[in-house]
């Protein structure tokens, strides 16, 4: 007896075909947006992390005067005056910019000339006047060492003037102040990969310089500043990397001048003993 075969719309098979390819291409979309969803969850997460963290950072201050520094403090030296702070765009799900700067204070360049005179083996006249010169920076400028990268590596020149971010020395009283100068590092080199190891190929380095005083006297950074900071800004947003103040310490902030007989003041440098074979 023959069997009855059941009745089959024309081109059944396809439609089914094609609605189980629809459904599929739904399930992978589903899933790719679930997963970068969770990817911009996790940076806004992180980025709320981070900046919890920048709130813990440790109080610093501008303050001169002689300091007991050995070689190797220099790491916990750079860690105080180093911030580091990312610019997340959730409706592009990137990251526009990650920039770290390390704010040149007195009390930074104190450790760093220690720890270059020990690196180089220098002789105690030597070391006398690399820590002077090193602090004889502070006079007239605030320097920062900054090492960034974003999602456009062509934008991040901050010497060019289609550049995606402008950068302002920012307080907590108003101030906002343009750099008087910007350097670029187009190629790091060992002392800057060494002595700043957070700069690498992959980010721009740069050196930007701001005046100490205003046009009218005023100092730049505030007497009266819990914190001052560096802006970065553009049409992707901006972000703030943050230096909060001991009570102290910004009131000395505009006190920092390094008269010529004040030189004479600094304590000599110990000698380095010989290092073992």
């Amino acid at each position: 007896m023959p069997r009855a075969r059941l009745p089959r719309a024309r081109g059944s098979i396809r439609t089914d075909r094609d609605a189980a390819v629809r459904r599929f291409g739904a399930a992978v979309r589903a899933t790719a947006f679930g997963a970068a969803a969770r990817a911009t969850a996790f940076a806004a997460s992180c980025a709320v992390v981070m900046a919890a963290v920048g709130c813990a950072a440790p109080t610093v201050s501008l303050a001169g005067g002689a300091r007991e520094y050995v070689a190797t403090d220099y790491e916990a030296v750079l860690e105080r005056w180093t911030r580091t702070e990312s610019l997340f765009l959730i409706d592009e799900l990137t990251r526009a910019l990650t920039v770290t700067a390390t704010f040149e204070s007195w009390d930074f360049r104190w450790a760093y000339a220690i720890r270059y005179a020990e690196d180089y083996r220098q002789t105690i006249p030597e070391r006398e006047e690399s820590l002077r010169s090193a602090l004889r920076g502070t006079e007239d400028s605030h320097e920062f060492f900054v090492a960034l990268y974003g999602a456009k590596h062509k934008h991040n020149d901050l010497t060019r003037a289609d550049s995606a971010w402008v950068v302002r020395l920012i307080d907590s009283s108003g101030s906002e102040v343009a750099p008087s100068r910007i350097e670029a590092l187009k190629k790091p080199g060992v002392v800057e990969q060494r002595y700043y190891p957070y700069n690498n190929v992959w980010r721009s380095g740069f050196r930007l310089r701001f005046p100490t005083h205003k046009v009218d006297g005023q100092p730049t950074i505030s007497e009266r500043a819990e914190w001052f900071g560096l802006r970065f800004a553009g049409a992707w947003g901006n972000t703030d990397l943050v230096w909060r103040l001991t009570g102290e310490g910004a009131k000395r902030a505009a006190r920092l001048d390094i008269p010529p007989q004040a030189h004479a003041a600094v304590q000599p440098l110990r000698p380095i003993a010989p290092r073992q074979p």
